[in-house]
C-alpha cells in the first residue's frame, strides 16, 4: 500500500470477495437485469446493436445517450451531461476538478464513502455534517450550518442515502442550496438512487436547476439494475461540465460503444418507465421479507425503513464488532454484507433487499444460523 493512501475500504472488500461467495448482501443495487431482458422492451434494439461498430463512441457519451439522461433534470440540455464510467469516475474527476488540495469540503454522513477517501487522499480540509438516527436519519442541518464557512468549496450529499435509504424532503433541499448560496460554494450530489423509491411512485427530486453551482451525478448500476454496463453521469452547467470532461481524457478516455448504446436503449422514454417499475417491485418485494425476518429475532434488530434504495441500514444489539460479524458471516456462512465500520459506525451492517425472493430468504436464513450461534456462545 502507497503511504499515506486511504483505501476505499467497502470497494476493496467487494473486490476480493464478492465473487467467492453463495450470497451477496453487500451489493447496493437491484438484482441485475438480463441483457435478453432489456432487450425484450425494446427488441427493433437488437438490430441496431448488431450493426453497430466497436469503435470509440463519443468520448463524452453518444448524442443519444445524452439526450436522453438530459430529460431527467428540468432546463438540462445534452452539452450539460458528460457520460462516465460508473458514477465512481464522476465523482472523482468532479471533485478534482473543483478542489485542490488545502480547499475545504463538507461531507454528509453515513454517505458512500468514496468523496471523503478523495479528500484524504488529495489533501482536503475536511469537514462533516451528520444524518440522526434518533431522527429517522433526516439530517442535522443546524450543524449544516455551523460547518459551512466562507472557505467552503463543496458541499457532498448523497441522495436517495447511501447506507440509509433516506430521502431528503423538499425543504431540506432548499436549506441546503441556501446554505451553499451564502457560501458561494457548489453542491455534489450522488442521486444514483434516483427511481428506486420504496414508498412512492413519484421520483425523488434532483438538485440540478435549484442553484447554479450543482453538479448532479447518477449511474445505471442502482436504480436501473445494469452495474455491469459501467456507466455514469453528472449534469452540471456547461462551462464546467467541459472542465471536468478534460479530465475524463486523463482517466478512462470513453466508456465502449455497447455500453453507451444499452444506457441509450435503457434510459429512452419507451424503456425506461419499465426499467424503473421493475427496480421498485424487487425493492417492494423484498423489503417485506427483510423487515419479518428482523421481527422474528426479538429485540436483536433495529431500523429506519428507507424510503428508497434496495439497502437497508441495520442497527444490531449483539455483542460483537462489525468487522468480526461480517468475517464470520464470509467465513462461516458464505454471505457478504457490508460491515458499519466502513461508515465509522459499529454495530450497523448494510444489507440488499432488492433480490429474488428464494436468494434472499436462503441468505437470512444463513445470517439467522450465525446469530443463534452467537447468542448461545454468550449464554
Amino acid at each position: 500500500m502507497m503511504p499515506g493512501f486511504q483505501p476505499f475500504e467497502m470497494e476493496r472488500m467487494m473486490s476480493r470477495f464478492e465473487q467467492d461467495v453463495e450470497y451477496n448482501l453487500s451489493e447496493s443495487g437491484v438484482h441485475p437485469v438480463l441483457l435478453r431482458e432489456l432487450l425484450e422492451y425494446h427488441p427493433e434494439g437488437i438490430d441496431r446493436l448488431l450493426d453497430c461498430d466497436l469503435n470509440y463512441p463519443h468520448v463524452n457519451g453518444i448524442p443519444e445517450l445524452r439526450r436522453n439522461i438530459a430529460r431527467l433534470y428540468d432546463g438540462a440540455g445534452p452539452d450539460n451531461v458528460l457520460v462516465t464510467v460508473g458514477a465512481v469516475e464522476a465523482n472523482y474527476i468532479s471533485t478534482r476538478t473543483l478542489l485542490s488540495p488545502g480547499d475545504e469540503i463538507v461531507i454528509m454522513l453515513p454517505n458512500y464513502m468514496q468523496i471523503w477517501g478523495i479528500a484524504k487522499n488529495h489533501g482536503l480540509r475536511i469537514k462533516t455534517f451528520r444524518l440522526q438516527e434518533e431522527r429517522g436519519w433526516s439530517p442535522d442541518l443546524d450543524q449544516l450550518e455551523d460547518v459551512v464557512s466562507s472557505d467552503t468549496r463543496l458541499i457532498a450529499v448523497c441522495n436517495p442515502n447511501n447506507p440509509t435509504g433516506y430521502v431528503l424532503s423538499e425543504s431540506e433541499m432548499d436549506r441546503i442550496v441556501a446554505v451553499a448560496e451564502r457560501a458561494g460554494a457548489w453542491i455534489l450530489a450522488d442521486e444514483v438512487y434516483r427511481g428506486a423509491e420504496r414508498t412512492t411512485d413519484r421520483e425523488s427530486p434532483s438538485f440540478f436547476g435549484r442553484h447554479d453551482r450543482v453538479l448532479a451525478v447518477g449511474s445505471m448500476s442502482k436504480a436501473y439494475g445494469m452495474p455491469g454496463l459501467r456507466i455514469g453521469w453528472v449534469a452540471g452547467p456547461v462551462d464546467t461540465i467541459d472542465d471536468i470532461w478534460a479530465r475524463h481524457e486523463y482517466t478512462t478516455i470513453a466508456a465502449t460503444m455497447l455500453s453507451n448504446k444499452l444506457a441509450a436503449l435503457a434510459l429512452s422514454p419507451e424503456v425506461r418507465p419499465r426499467i424503473l417499475e421493475r427496480t421498485r417491485r424487487y425493492i417492494r418485494r423484498g423489503f417485506p421479507i427483510l423487515e419479518q425476518w428482523m421481527r422474528g429475532h426479538g429485540n436483536t434488530f433495529s431500523l429506519t425503513p428507507p424510503g428508497a434504495a434496495a439497502i437497508a441500514f441495520v442497527r444490531y444489539h449483539l455483542n460483537i464488532n462489525s468487522t468480526e460479524l461480517w468475517d464470520r458471516l464470509r467465513r462461516g456462512k458464505s454471505v457478504l454484507i457490508v460491515p458499519g465500520d466502513h461508515f465509522s459506525m459499529d454495530h450497523f451492517f448494510r444489507i440488499s433487499f432488492g433480490l429474488p425472493h428464494d436468494y434472499l430468504t436462503a441468505a437470512l436464513d444463513r445470517i439467522h444460523e450465525l446469530i443463534v450461534e452467537l447468542q448461545t456462545e454468550t449464554g
